[in-house]
């Protein structure tokens, strides 16, 4: 199983034997509120053309629980979350093929949580819509229920008092730009900054100019270079646990594992009592 999937390997196998299920997870991390300007419509952008026989995921509804103390993109209750993958069409016994607009970011955090709660064979479109070749369809399908039960694993998860610990023990990547970990500028958490001890490593730098992934030997060598050596425990971490996600899938196609802290600096920063280092080192 492939953590991600070329457009061409993708028309190959939806005429294959046991086609995948596609999910739709068009989101767009968006500031327009504070402008006054409408945020990003994921259902209009998939309603206007998507692929044939995918089926629409809402992040902030589906994939994430109700923002707060937690942070903005908080894990969601797994019931909730399984009966929206059942809706979906998702089974255990059927790879699932989840892609986004071309960023990658959402798609990624629906792959975490796939893979995270157990489903044996999920992959992420490389390059997103734009990658894809063929025809889009404005149908919506009614899928036949699925059968997938979330069962989360031991493993995989960071909470604030595990990041921390990691970002001394292990290696704790910072997915966000440069500025926000350098704490340079913060447009949307109360401070800026990073965890201290956190290696900054945006995630942007995983991509090349038309947004797919880099050579897994080449993200292998990146992430060496910044300290996840044979042996050291990796975490990462972003804004809210959404381009956090797409570090994560980054780091699985280098074949490095590595944990997520889904409520990312949106959950740290809430806390004054919680230490916040900035500048370019890890402090």
């Amino acid at each position: 199983m492939n953590a991600i999937i070329s457009a061409s390997e993708l028309a190959s196998a939806l005429v294959g034997e046991n086609p995948p299920v596609l999910l739709d997870v068009r989101w767009q991390l968006s500031v327009a509120k504070a402008a006054g300007e409408p945020p990003f419509d994921g259902r209009a952008a998939y309603l206007a053309g998507h692929l044939p026989g995918a089926v629409f995921v809402d992040l902030d509804r589906e994939l994430a629980g109700t923002a707060g103390a937690a942070g903005r993109h908080p894990l969601p209750d797994l019931a909730e979350f399984g009966a929206a993958m059942r809706r979906a069409g998702v089974s255990a016994a059927r790879p699932v093929v989840v892609y986004d607009g071309g960023q990658g970011w959402a798609a990624a955090r629906a792959w975490w949580l796939l893979r995270w709660t157990g489903h044996p064979d999920v992959s992420v479109l490389d390059g997103g819509l734009t990658a894809w070749e063929g025809p889009l369809s404005t149908d919506v399908p009614t899928p036949a229920e699925g059968d997938f039960a979330p069962v989360p694993a031991a493993a995989g998860l960071l909470d604030a008092d595990g990041a921390a610990a990691l970002a001394r023990s292990g290696v704790l990547f910072d997915a966000r730009a440069g500025e926000r970990y350098r704490g340079d500028v913060e447009p949307i958490d109360r401070v800026g900054g990073h965890i201290p001890g956190a290696v900054s490593a945006p995630t942007n730098d995983n991509v090349g100019p038309d947004g797919r992934f880099l050579p897994a030997e080449e993200l292998g060598a990146r992430f060496k270079a910044l300290g996840a050596t044979d042996g050291t425990e990796v975490g990462v971490y972003c804004g809210s646990g959404v381009s956090g996600a797409h570090e994560v899938l980054a780091l699985a196609v280098a074949g490095i594992p590595a944990a997520l802290y889904v409520g990312s600096w949106s959950e740290w920063s809430s806390d004054p009592s919680r230490p916040v280092a900035v500048g370019p080192e890890p402090q």
